[in-house]
């Protein structure tokens, strides 16, 4: 209770900050690091873009575990037998203020703490919801995004490891044109501890693209590298990235100038092999960068030429390093059934050739799920089934299975029936452990409402996370 009165005293006292304005620096204003405990755990509920339709928004619902573009939300620590994961978090009688939340679930115990409330982010828009990372020594890293240059990111860092019960903040530099300045901005941040360092890829905003694909890596996290461009084709990217031993890649769509930015198409896919000093296609072609040309050897799929919206969802190396890319398709951004069959597909690197496949349809552009890959079995798990909601994000929570690389398909599991609101953005944790295989958030898709928190184990089942906590530690509800 202490904890929420604080946070009220806070918001009462807080200057409301504009929407994003991306050609604009960050405005200077200081965190609001909280570090205390709540009693519950609730999501974020967030729209965007009015549609004057039935649909109410573009997207829109209980959006906690957005966006595609920030990973990872969650990672499993095998020294501790833990899921550590961050979430863009809400007070219960306040579900559009943004709050960054951290928490884990205890694979002896079964159990889950009360979520530790890190930072007031200052803003209601989901795009500054955290990722998170673990370094070699176990200390737990949380990145505050931020949507556009108008407000500021932040690094924080957990004073002992493995452990969510305090963290600090790092006053992050990054090197530019031979001198140090702030990394105090960076949009759909994707962080990952590789090899002693951490590999990043990021979206900054009017550089030159409206936004434009960069990548940065640092041996401690408080000093990064200087900027590498990656991308900068018409108006920019959005991107899903991995690593898998000593590879860094990204794959990434773009914005067709004078198309506005609701369109967006093609896919590429380039990499790195020596944290970010070269970079190639996937068949070892080194490239000119910053890529600035929609036709160049990195595009591995031309879905502009027959008019398709493509979004990006996932991307992971199968047993062999061979990269996978899950993502979606449709014939238009607007939601709804104008949009056509928004198809799922993967696309593969067999060692010679890309080779695409279908998944399953949805029926929202918005829609999230996770590919995870394991020898002789494949797995996709997302809101695929219709919800109550219908063509607003998500649905109900399935779960695909292939045993032939992605050839074929057959939905094994429906995961959620019968809900009261849609569930969306189905994530799945860094080195996912069978007891929690995927998080994700429910909410109305067509009003601001509630949002609760829930994971799933590999066979199936659903728990949702405590909403009114009277322990320290306590079990997660089976079923919604």
């Amino acid at each position: 209770m202490e904890a929420l009165l604080r946070l009220l005293h806070y918001t009462f006292a807080m200057v409301a900050i504009c929407s994003v304005a991306n050609g604009s620096a960050p405005q200077k204003q200081e965190p609001l690091t909280v570090n205390e405990r709540l009693d519950g755990y609730w999501g974020i509920w967030y729209m965007n873009q009015p549609s004057q339709d039935e649909y109410v928004y573009k997207y829109s619902g209980g959006l906690g575990t957005y966006c595609a573009k920030h990973k990872p939300l969650a990672v499993y620590a095998e020294k501790v037998k833990k899921t550590f994961f961050v979430y863009g978090g809400a007070l219960p009688q306040d579900s559009r203020k943004l709050v960054h939340m951290v928490s884990y679930f205890d694979h002896e115990t079964g159990m889950v703490p009360k979520p530790v409330m890190l930072l007031d982010k200052q803003t209601d828009d989901a795009h500054d919801n955290p990722v998170m990372s673990i370094d070699a020594q176990g200390y737990l890293w949380v990145f505050s995004t931020s949507h556009g240059r108008a407000r500021p990111s932040y690094i924080h860092r957990s004073t002992k490891p493995y452990d969510i019960n305090e963290f600090v903040q790092i006053q992050a530099t990054r090197e530019q044109n031979g001198e140090v300045v702030p990394l105090d901005n960076f949009s759909y941040l994707q962080v990952w501890a590789q090899n002693g360092r951490f590999a990043s890829f990021l979206i900054h905003y009017n550089d030159p693209a409206g936004r434009t694909l960069f990548y940065m890596n640092s041996k401690d996290g408080a000093h990064w590298s200087e900027w590498t461009r990656l991308a900068a084709i018409d108006e920019g990217h959005y991107h899903v990235s991995a690593v898998h031993e000593d590879v860094a890649g990204v794959a990434f769509n773009y914005h067709p100038r004078g198309k506005g930015l609701n369109w967006r198409t093609n896919l590429y896919y380039i990499q790195s092999k020596d944290h970010g000093r070269t970079w190639t296609t996937v068949t070892g072609e080194k490239l000119t960068l910053p890529l600035d040309d929609p036709r160049n050897v990195a595009l591995i799929a031309d879905y502009g030429r027959d008019d398709k919206n493509v979004y990006m969802k996932d991307i992971r190396y199968d047993d062999v390093g061979r990269p996978v890319i899950l993502y979606l398709t449709s014939d238009g951004y607007q939601a709804g059934p104008m949009g056509g069959i928004r198809q799922w597909m993967t696309i593969r690197w067999t060692g010679a050739e890309w080779v695409r496949n279908k998944v399953a349809t949805s029926d929202s552009n918005y829609d999230m799920g996770s590919l995870c890959l394991e020898p002789g079995k494949w797995r996709v798990i997302a809101p695929t089934a219709t919800g109550p909601q219908p063509f607003n994000p998500g649905g109900e929570v399935a779960m695909w299975e292939s045993d032939d690389h992605g050839a074929t398909w057959q939905q094994v599991l429906q995961l959620t029936r019968n809900s009261e609101y849609n569930h969306t953005y189905v994530r799945a944790p860094l080195n996912a452990h069978p007891g929690f295989y995927a998080i994700w958030a429910d909410g109305h898709g067509r009003r601001p409402s509630d949002s609760r928190i829930y994971f799933c184990t590999q066979d199936g089942r659903v728990y949702r996370l405590p909403t009114k906590m009277m322990h320290d530690m306590e079990r997660p509800e089976l079923g919604e």
